[in-house]
């Protein structure tokens, strides 16, 4: 073990931060360190919110005082000390760039370099990179502005015409009369509030939904002095649509807008002058492996030092195994996972070293042939003399370990402990929870013999290469293969050809969520727990015990944090400091039921809930729904908004599992679950399949491939590189085709 920390170590002592009970470690430096153990467990405490936060704060205070102010604010973990911490770099799972200006090749800066060896070297000589950017005025189209899509707005959906504008005319959500929207229109003095929309005239019509941004003549003296007037269509266009706050109507929108590639430069996003010769947006179209053939063609001496850094950059994308992306691929379509890719592939090129870096579930949403590449990566990075840190659950991520760090013994306030620390070959033959599962051999039980059969022929959106095939009914089917090899794609075909019936699509999107919504509203339990409170009280008023209504703390408002709005950058979120997160009024927190004040009931976990509640029927039968789906870790007054794709997905299924003879869709649903409670989602899918059911998942967990009916395994490879059936059929059955990557995998973790 000595040679493990011959590079030194990073010490971490007392650490007790939420469910860690006083914690003391030592991490080898210029290693690669996997955190393991069962969800809730206690790993992202001690690894995010104290080794990281540590870094993180220390590094921020190293600025001047002025500049912290815009920095993110990170709070000081429940630690004794940290000794010999590099700067931590953390890599989380969020989606980057949800603006509809940034691609692939601006976020990396690979545009930047391209726009200026085209201004360089690009016939005919321009000389000016701005003529090359679509984020710039002398480079977009005129017609879209640079996002290479028109919306068509339906007018009809914004206004009622049998109405005023007094009586509420514009119905879209935040122009209601006496809303500041409404008042950019009802205190312009350019229409008579009284008179319907149906009743103007050809010029008030038009003046009212498209006139331009303008400044007013003579405005009325409620009037802004600054202000300037613009008609409903634009304004829904510019402030809306196509800004961040459109994130929070998505639904209502969709029923208004229909979007389709501009017209003028077809979906390139640059003016005339820009797309001539062998133009930039033909390159941006390319997948990445053909730019690197692009490159490679180019002599020009002129341009020398910019191919050898777009190589540098490309290649770093191709070798993490994301070269069937185009550069003009949006942001915005990106999974969780492929931006994740895209961070590591961003630092594999950087000059620095001797940094942490930190990355959150690797793994996730990918194929057992892209962890490989992954992990390759993570090795260049190491090699570079850094330390990397990784919470993961993948056994294919732990074994490359060079140290294992395994947390436990159970999930909350059950865990909290260092219950293992050692090498990949000491955890196998260790008796924790991690070391037996991982122990335990892939098998294939006798497959169910489905009832019939759902076909698709000829099917070719996105990637797919004329693909027909079929999936059994009344059984379980997972369809697998490498990120972007068209599962998806094939499982919207199927989505369409069931759509008369109804089905439980169960994705990883969120649930129209917001600050407010935590486990408990979603299982809708806090009604009943008020009254059991305002019954143990005397009959106090039941709204004291509501943190959206009088029981609310007065300086956040029942958020629990306080947001402040930056203008450029993300909102800094801190934890309110009167209430201290807990939501509530001191006066709603000092009744109590069962020795409990309400903020305490509602910060138990899923499990100790059920324990709490034994003889509440109401509560304990929604509660139990979480803990049958693996969920038992999460705390009922966690906010949602904080819970991952696969969480998410785990509390949409809770409430969908007393059907029979339905149709289940769900994408990836053992995402960020140790091996124990995929165990237990297993156990959990065996059932819907005998009450008759359909499960129909995408599913990469080798382990509940295996207990499948039926496989569709998608490939070979990714983007133009797949979109074809590589192998269809009892899993069992993929090991000795020879085409499937799947049962390739699967051979290797038999073997």
């Amino acid at each position: 073990m000595t040679d493990l920390f011959a590079d030194g170590n990073i010490s971490i002592d007392g650490a007790q931060e939420n469910n860690l009970k006083d914690v003391s470690l030592d991490i080898p430096k210029h290693k690669t360190t996997v955190f393991a153990g069962l969800s809730g467990s206690g790993k992202s405490s001690l690894v995010f919110d104290t080794l990281a936060a540590v870094s993180r704060r220390e590094l921020n205070e190293t600025f001047p005082s002025f500049t912290q102010q815009y920095l993110p604010k990170y709070g000081q973990p429940e630690v004794n000390r940290i000794d010999n911490l590099p700067v931590a770099i953390v890599v989380e799972q969020k989606p980057i760039g949800r603006n509809s200006r940034s691609t692939l090749a601006t976020y990396t800066g690979i545009y930047s370099v391209l726009r200026l060896m085209f201004s360089r070297i690009g016939q005919p000589w321009v000389g000016y990179s701005e003529w090359f950017s679509f984020n710039l005025p002398q480079g977009m189209c005129p017609k879209c502005q640079g996002l290479g899509f028109v919306d068509d707005i339906d007018e009809r959906q914004l206004i009622d015409p049998n109405k005023s504008l007094n009586e509420g005319a514009m119905t879209f959500a935040g122009f209601q009369p006496g809303t500041w929207r409404w008042k950019e229109y009802g205190n312009s003095g350019l229409f008579d509030l009284d008179k319907k929309i149906k009743d103007y005239t050809d010029e008030e019509y038009d003046l009212f939904m498209h006139a331009p941004q303008q400044k007013l003549k003579n405005p009325p003296a409620n009037w802004g002095r600054t202000a300037l007037y613009e008609g409903l269509v634009p304004r829904m266009l510019r402030s809306v649509i196509h800004s961040a706050s459109g994130r929070h109507y998505e639904a209502a929108l969709s029923k208004i807008v229909t979007r389709k590639p501009c017209p003028v430069c077809h979906g390139t996003r640059l003016n005339k002058k820009a797309l001539t010769g062998k133009n930039i947006a033909e390159v941006s179209d390319m997948d990445l492996v053909s730019v690197l053939k692009f490159l490679d063609n180019i002599s020009d001496p002129k341009a020398k030092t910019m191919v050898r850094e777009l190589h540098s950059k490309v290649q770093a994308l191709v070798d993490i195994g994301l070269g069937y992306l185009s550069l003009g691929r949006g942001t915005d379509t990106l999974s969780g996972g492929e931006a994740q890719r895209i961070k590591i592939a961003k630092y594999l090129t950087s000059s620095l070293s001797d940094l942490v870096y930190v990355l959150d579930e690797p793994s996730v949403g990918l194929h057992p042939h892209d962890i490989k590449l992954i992990t390759q990566s993570l090795k260049k990075l190491k090699e570079h003399g850094n330390t990397i840190i990784l919470v993961d659950h993948n056994p294919a991520i732990i074994s490359t370990a060079d140290y294992v760090v395994e947390m436990g013994p159970q999930a909350g306030k059950n865990g909290g402990q260092v219950t293992f620390t050692g090498t990949y070959d000491e955890l196998l033959r260790s008796d924790t929870i991690t070391g037996k599962m991982l122990r335990e051999k892939i098998t294939f039980p006798k497959p169910r013999e489905p009832q019939s059969w759902l076909n698709v022929n000829h099917v070719t959106s996105h990637n797919l290469k004329d693909v027909s095939t079929r999936i059994p009914q009344g059984v379980m089917t997972v369809i697998s293969g490498p990120a972007g090899s068209g599962k998806s794609t094939l499982v919207q075909a199927f989505k369409q050809q069931v759509s008369d019936q109804d089905y439980i699509d169960l994705s990883q999107d969120s649930v129209g969520l917001n600050i407010r919504s935590t486990p408990a509203t979603y299982l809708n339990i806090l009604n009943p727990l008020r009254k059991l409170f305002s019954k143990a009280n005397n009959g106090v008023s039941t709204q004291l015990f509501s943190y959206n209504g009088k029981g609310a703390c007065p300086r956040c408002k029942g958020k629990g944090v306080m947001i402040t709005e930056m203008a450029f950058m993300d909102p800094i979120v801190q934890e309110c400091e009167l209430c201290h997160g807990k939501r509530y009024s001191q006066e709603a927190l000092q009744y109590t039921y069962h020795g409990k004040d309400i903020s305490e009931v509602l910060n138990l976990s899923i499990n100790d809930t059920l324990e709490f509640f034994k003889d509440v029927p109401d509560i304990y039968k929604k509660v139990s729904l979480l803990h049958q789906v693996g969920l038992g870790y999460l705390n009922l007054s966690q906010s949602m908004t904080t819970l991952s794709g696969g969480e998410v997905q785990r509390v949409k299924l809770a409430m969908e599992l007393n059907h029979t003879g339905r149709i289940y869709f769900l994408d990836e649903p053992t995402t960020g679950l140790h091996l124990q409670d995929t165990q237990q989602l297993i156990d959990l899918f065996e059932g819907l399949v005998d009450k008759g059911n359909t499960l129909i998942l995408i599913e990469h967990n080798l382990k509940l491939i295996s207990r499948a009916d039926w496989l569709v395994d998608m490939g070979p490879d990714a983007g133009k590189f797949g979109g074809q059936v590589c192998f269809e059929g009892h899993p069992k059955d993929s090991l000795n085709d020879k085409n499937s990557r799947t049962g390739a995998a699967l051979a290797a973790i038999i073997s």
